[in-house]
C-alpha cells in the first residue's frame, strides 16, 4: 500500500484531501506545518507528498527545499496545492523541487489522476 503525507495548516483540506486518498485505498499521515512533516519523513518514508504552500513555522516550499536536501531520505514525489495562483508561485515550487502544481480546491478526479501518475499506477 502507497503511503502519503498530508502537509496542510488547514484541519478541513486535510481531512477533504484524507477521505480522497483513503476511498482510492492509499495509507494517509498528516503534519499541520514543514517542521512536523519533516519530522515524520526523517521516522517515515512516504511514496509521495502532498503539500501546501502557506503554513506557519516552515511554509511548503522551505519544506521541499528542506526535504530534497537530504540525500538520506528517499525523494518521493511532492505536489503543492495552493490557492496561489500567479505563475511566479508555480515557479517556485518547482524550483523548491516539487514535482507537480495545483490550485485549490482540487477535484477529486483530478487529484487523484495526478497522485497516480506520479506514482507510477495506471489512471483510471
Amino acid at each position: 500500500m502507497k503511503h502519503i503525507l498530508i502537509v496542510d495548516d488547514a484541519a478541513t483540506v486535510r481531512m477533504y484531501h484524507r477521505s480522497i486518498l483513503e476511498a482510492a485505498g492509499y495509507a494517509v499521515d498528516e503534519a499541520v506545518n514543514g517542521v512536523e512533516a519533516l519530522e515524520k519523513a526523517l521516522n517515515q518514508a512516504y511514496d509521495l507528498y502532498l503539500v501546501d504552500v502557506n503554513m506557519p513555522i516552515l511554509d511548503g516550499y522551505s519544506f521541499i527545499r528542506e526535504l530534497r536536501s537530504h540525500a538520506t531520505l528517499l525523494q518521493a514525489p511532492a505536489i503543492m496545492v495552493s490557492t496561489e495562483a500567479k505563475t511566479s508561485d508555480q515557479a517556485k515550487a518547482y524550483q523548491a523541487g516539487a514535482n507537480l502544481y495545483l490550485i485549490k480546491p482540487t477535484r477529486p478526479d483530478n487529484l487523484l489522476n495526478h497522485v497516480r501518475v506520479l506514482l507510477g499506477e495506471t489512471c483510471a
